[in-house]
């Protein structure tokens, strides 16, 4: 039942994801995630269509889940802004890491914003190790069936 619900809140999440975000400031990465998120709830809402190996799936769900949030890290902004205000985030494709600092100059901003206290953003955080999760189980479904056609 909680495969269900959690493939059909996906699906409508997912969707309408692409719908909101057709004309955001980054289209392409928007609708991969849309995309991602859509047709890992469709796996969820159809387990008749492809049996998954319980381990296998388990494993890897939670591996690119944890790999690819951790990987996300890599990817980091900094950005100045207005009166001065130093921003850094980290975290791909959505930031859930960051911390900064406002100051009378610029200099004095990057600065502060260095020696401030990282901030988690859980939202953030939860939707990359989804988002993750789901490429995982995507990749083991494009394994059951290459191993399917093979045999």
């Amino acid at each position: 039942m909680l495969r269900f619900l959690l493939g059909a809140v996906t699906l409508v999440g997912g969707l309408t994801w692409i719908l909101v975000n057709l004309t955001g400031p980054n289209p392409f990465l928007d609708l991969l995630v849309g995309v991602v998120l859509s047709a890992g709830a469709l796996v969820l809402l159809m387990p008749h269509r492809i049996r998954l190996p319980r381990m296998a799936t388990t494993v890897t769900v939670a591996g690119a889940a944890l790999a690819g949030t951790v990987a996300g890290l890599f990817a980091s902004t900094a950005q100045i802004c207005c009166a001065y205000a130093y921003v850094i985030d980290r975290g791909w494709p959505f930031s859930w890491a960051g911390r900064g600092a406002v100051a009378e100059d610029p200099d004095t901003a990057y600065r502060l914003a260095q020696d401030a206290d990282w901030q988690i953003n859980v939202i953030s955080l939860t939707g990359n190790l989804l988002l993750w999760a789901y490429v995982g189980l995507l990749l083991v479904v494009v394994a059951v069936l290459v191993r399917r056609d093979r045999e």
